[in-house]
């Protein structure tokens, strides 16, 4: 399973970015894919995660109304588009996924140990 990221870059507060997770070596519709976050002294903490199999999905609190994630299984992509960005949205950004059990609650219930596979990460700066 490989996972890239990419999308990310520095935005003024108010500003969007939108970043994409490309997913190959697996069968994207039996996993979930999530994105999650880590800014420096902090940690790591799920910010949206999407199901591929029936399109549930979860935000964290501090990005709701402002995130929006989907899902293209044609593309095996899953993206994040981010509006409304603030600098407490700095950080580098991670897509995972997780095969089989239910990702979303997973996320929910802050289980970030239970996604096996990991992008590389990229980094999301927001200047105030």
């Amino acid at each position: 399973v490989q996972l890239v990221e990419s999308g990310g870059g520095l935005v003024q507060a108010g500003g969007s970015l939108r970043l994409s997770c490309a997913a190959s070596g697996l069968h994207f519709d039996d996993y979930a894919i999530g994105w999650f976050r880590q800014a420096p002294g902090k940690e790591r903490e799920g910010v949206s995660c999407i199901s591929s199999d029936d399109g549930s999905t979860y935000y964290a609190d501090s990005v709701k109304g402002r995130f929006a994630i989907s899902s293209d299984s044609a593309k095996t992509t899953v993206t994040l588009q981010m509006n409304n960005l603030k600098p407490e949205d700095t950080a580098v950004y991670y897509c995972a996924a997780v095969y089989g059990i239910d990702g979303v609650m997973a996320m929910a219930a802050g289980r970030t140990e239970y996604y096996p596979y990991w992008g590389q990460g990229t980094q999301v700066t927001v200047s105030s």
